[in-house]
This record gives C-alpha cells, sequence and structure tokens, in this order.
C-alpha cells in the first residue's frame, strides 16, 4: 500500500477531470452490474509510464466527439478492493497496472495494458482510444 499523501495527487489528476474514484468492492460491483452504455476504467499506478503516458493519454483522448458515458478510476496499491474487483472484470486479462479499459453494457471491448502504454506517447494512447470511442460509443 503506498502513502496517500504520496498518491493523493495522482489520483486527483484523474478525478479533478471527471474520472470517479472507485474505492471499495461494492461500488465496482454495482457499476458493472447496473450500468448500461459504455464506462471507461482507468487503473491508475504510481509509476512513470502512468504520470507520462497513462493519465494524459485518457484524459486528451475525451477530446472526441463520440466518447464514453462514464469515467471511473481504481488505484492499484491504494484501492486494493476496488482494484482486484475491476481485474476480475478485466479476465481474461492479467493484472496490469495501469491499464486502461472500455467496457460497453458491463463488458470490456478494448484494452490497453501497460505493455500497450509503456513507450508511447500520450498522444499515441489518446488516438488508440478514440479510435475504440468510434467504434463503440455514440
Amino acid at each position: 500500500m503506498y502513502p496517500i499523501a504520496l498518491t493523493a495527487p495522482m489520483a486527483q489528476d484523474l478525478t479533478d477531470f471527471g474520472f470517479e474514484s472507485l474505492s471499495n468492492g461494492d461500488a465496482v460491483e454495482q457499476l458493472f452490474h447496473n450500468h448500461e452504455g459504455t464506462t471507461l476504467v482507468v487503473v491508475n499506478s504510481v509509476c512513470g509510464c502512468a504520470a507520462a503516458m497513462a493519465r494524459p493519454g485518457a484524459k486528451l483522448s475525451l477530446q472526441n466527439e463520440k466518447k464514453p458515458s462514464k469515467l471511473f478510476t481504481v488505484f492499484a496499491g491504494v484501492d486494493a478492493e476496488a482494484t482486484a474487483k475491476v481485474r476480475e472484470f478485466l479476465a481474461p486479462y492479467p493484472p496490469s497496472s495501469p491499464s486502461i479499459a472500455l467496457f460497453k453494457d458491463g463488458q470490456v471491448v478494448h484494452i490497453l495494458e501497460r505493455r500497450h502504454i509503456e513507450g508511447r506517447s500520450a498522444q499515441i494512447i489518446a488516438d488508440n482510444l478514440r479510435a475504440a470511442y468510434d467504434m463503440y460509443c455514440e
């Protein structure tokens, strides 16, 4: 578990942009069982690729005509229960942080795992996500 003083600004980077933070498994469970439409979930992390690529790319991707109707985030190493529950819904994809997943009607339809994020610019991440929005979002 990371100290909250360290991770709070990293989490706030997304929540200030309109992402809702999920901190327990019940909230995640409710989200996926009761939500229709599209949902973007960012599994946040303290690593450099989250700071330089994942978070900026996720935010930049929302400058698009089509975009997810809901935005959520969990913080790996902080929101352990919520992160574990999100990862259940990401199966069969292995745990990855950071990662960014687009869900439609509670099912994962597009995912960027850490291996897709590392070494790529925020712009490339955003463009990848926009292509998924154009395909799955209204």
